[in-house]
């Protein structure tokens, strides 16, 4: 509230014209008059001036100005002293409103007319505004209580939450201990076990740890690279050469001593035929002519022969009608003889030097093979029930202990167990590859030439075929063989 407005209305109980406070004065009757009138006049202008301020319009406007300012500077002053300063500017409010009622009050039992029913006015907008006012100063003590009680809340859930984190901590703590405990008790349990070992459980696991050592040293040194089987096929292919050499030169030694003895005898006629090749698996025997005089090898015909290496049986083989032959594990430690028919009718006849070698390096082969198992060859059909096969594709001949089967991929060809009715041998017919033919015959009415990659793989197949069919108690051998008694598969 303005101080100007105030002053004006305390101003006016003080103010009273001179000659009420001088009743001794003396003056003249013309002089009160003048004096009455100036003074008449003066309070008139006084009215009229009080009148403009206190007006209620300007009041109004006024307290407005007063109180927003005041409410601006409550603001200002409740961001530093919230609590404090709440309470005195209601106070200062309150007696703002209760000391401008007083002043319109008091300004109403003095003036009459319309003035005062101005004042009324303002009172009542004055009653107004305070009523207002405590209606908007309740809603905010509302609101703050409000607030506080959030605030609260929000201490409250604060509080609940580090109340929750520092619990879950406790409790991994204790679990962690609790963890660190058990594996403390673990390892306690560990270190009296290991000293509960005595010197002879710790000597039996040295023992036990040299062993292995021993054990992995030795599949080393089995288990070759390829690189180390490639160098071993290369030396194995030497010896094979040197000795055929020697085997060479041993059979021309034979023949030359044969040549002498024939030289000796009485009434000495010319040979006409002789077997060449070495004679031990893995090669091929041809017989050629030696004369002109002999008729040729194609107008012959021809038959082969295993003779006992003392001569106490000779047994004919069967399908060996060829000038080629090509011996077979069977042939082994036996002599070979062929006969030949000459177109005049005359018979001839040529024989090996001395009985058939085995192969080097065969036997412990197939010894492998067998305590594998068994094993597969890559085979290809030559004949299928005595008939050509034009277009000879790669095949797999698995050889196991209970059966033999051929087969490409899934499709298989033949698939037997071993029979007596099945038979297995070297190939009986003639040409350059006969030493890499088999003949097998799986079952009745069902006949196989197949020919593999190499002879050794050839006399290997044969020999494991028979060594599996013995665990049978079947001999395996060709058509018409004949096992002597006490005869062991080569």
């Amino acid at each position: 509230m303005p101080k100007s407005g105030m002053s004006a209305v305390s101003g006016d109980a003080a103010a009273a014209p001179s000659w009420a406070h001088s009743p001794e004065s003396e003056v003249s009757d013309e002089e009160v008059v003048l004096t009455k009138k100036d003074e008449v006049a003066r309070e008139a202008a006084e009215l009229l001036a009080q009148q403009k301020r206190l007006s209620v319009r300007d009041l109004t406007n006024k307290f407005e100005r007063a109180q927003v300012a005041a409410q601006v500077a409550a603001a200002k002053v409740e961001h530093a002293h919230h609590t404090r300063v709440k309470e005195t500017t209601m106070l200062d409010k309150e007696a703002v409103f209760k000391k401008l009622n007083g002043l319109l009050t008091d300004l109403r039992s003095r003036l009459g007319g319309r003035n005062k029913d101005d004042v009324e006015e303002g009172i009542k907008a004055v009653e107004t505004l305070t009523v207002l006012f405590t209606q908007r100063e309740s809603e905010l003590a509302d609101e703050r209580a409000e607030v506080r009680k959030m605030v609260a809340l929000f201490k409250q859930a604060s509080g609940d939450a580090k109340t929750m984190v520092e619990e879950a901590r406790a409790v991994a703590h204790n679990e962690i201990e609790a963890a660190k405990a058990t594996a403390a008790k673990v390892e306690a349990a560990l270190h009296e076990q290991e000293q509960i070992w005595t010197a002879a459980d710790k000597k039996e696991l040295e023992d036990l740890k040299r062993e292995a050592q021993e054990a992995r040293r030795i599949k080393m040194l089995h288990e070759s690279s390829k690189a180390t089987y490639i160098d071993m096929e290369h030396q194995i292919e030497g010896l094979r050469q040197q000795l055929a050499e020697k085997v060479g030169e041993v059979m021309k030694l034979r023949k030359e001593l044969e040549s002498l003895k024939g030289q000796g005898q009485e009434g000495m006629k010319q040979q006409l035929y002789q077997l060449t090749g070495h004679v031990h698996l893995g090669t091929t025997l041809s017989i050629v002519t030696m004369d002109d005089r002999a008729s040729d090898i194609s107008l012959c015909s021809f038959q082969w022969y295993r003779i006992s290496a003392y001569g106490s049986y000779t047994h004919l083989i069967s399908g060996a009608i060829r000038p080629q032959y090509a011996p077979e594990p069977f042939d082994v430690g036996k002599f070979l003889r062929a006969e030949i028919n000459l177109p005049t009718g005359k018979l001839e006849a040529v024989q090996t030097s001395g009985p058939v070698d085995p192969a080097p390096g065969l036997k412990k082969y197939v010894e492998i093979l067998v305590s594998k198992g068994g094993a597969q060859f890559n085979v290809r059909i030559v004949l299928k029930n005595g008939e050509i096969v034009e277009k000879q594709t790669l095949h797999t001949l698995d050889i196991n202990k209970s059966r033999i089967k051929l087969h490409k991929g899934c499709t298989v060809k033949a698939k037997e167990n071993y029979s007596t009715g099945m038979q297995l041998c070297g190939a009986r017919g003639g040409g350059d590859a006969v030493a890499l033919g088999l003949f097998w015959v799986p079952k009745k009415g069902m006949t196989f030439m197949l020919v593999l990659e190499s002879e050794i793989e050839r006399n290997a197949a044969i020999l494991l075929s028979r060594t599996f069919s013995k665990f049978a108690n079947i001999h395996l051998g060709g058509p018409d063989d004949v096992f002597s008694p006490g005869s062991l598969v080569q």
